[in-house]
């Protein structure tokens, strides 16, 4: 089975065909998000390395993890300078901070949360690139193409950093959270963004 195919079927659903359509109309901003999902991806990956300073695994996973989500990070920058497009705030899609707050409180829960969430937000990162990517210009189709084989390996190690954690099947906290992900993957959104939702219908007012 190759990489995709697993990521697959570890998602719920398939990214909706109307949030592709969305993102090749606004692809400025989908390069923009990508961006700060990068950035926010390494980040994460630092703050874990703090937390859990006891979890050799953990740390020279995590530090990989983190030296590829910030050339990915400069990557797309460099991609958004040639076509002019500047790299600006956004505010936060709902996405992973609505997963978030599922997170359990106590240890070793919150950490096996986590890496579950890390999981899917790395999965269905993988699963947009290869989606969108034959709408895309033979650069950025390239590129998004490119990411894939990180994309899957990033979500293979959070995975597995929770199974290992856990000491027990982790299949009932995976499943909430495969159906979590599916709501807000298919739940319409008002804004557009990397992970965002379908794009909402907005009534028009006489």
């Amino acid at each position: 089975m190759d990489a995709l195919t697993e990521i697959n079927q570890f998602l719920a659903c398939e990214t909706p065909q109307a949030w592709i359509d969305e993102a090749i109309k606004q692809q400025e901003l989908l390069l923009v998000d990508h961006a700060h999902c990068e950035k926010k991806a390494a980040s994460t990956a630092m703050t874990l390395m703090f937390r859990y300073v006891d979890r050799s695994d953990l740390l020279n996973k995590m530090s990989r993890l983190a030296r590829e989500e910030l050339i990915h990070f400069e990557q797309v920058l460099e991609i958004m300078e040639q076509r002019g497009i500047e790299y600006c705030h956004l505010s936060q899609a709902r996405y992973a901070g609505e997963m978030r707050k599922h997170v359990r409180t106590s240890e070793p829960g919150r950490l096996i949360d986590t890496m579950i969430i890390g999981a899917f937000i790395e999965a269905r990162s993988c699963e947009r690139f290869a989606k969108i990517a034959p709408y895309l210009d033979d650069t950025l189709s390239k590129f998004y193409r490119s990411l894939l084989k990180s994309e899957a390996r990033h979500y293979q190690d959070y995975l597995g950093l929770a199974e290992s954690y856990a000491g027990e099947p982790i299949d009932r906290r995976v499943a909430f959270f495969r159906k979590v992900e599916k709501e807000l993957v298919e739940k319409p959104d008002t804004e557009f963004r990397f992970h965002s939702g379908p794009p909402a219908l907005v009534e028009s007012v006489n």
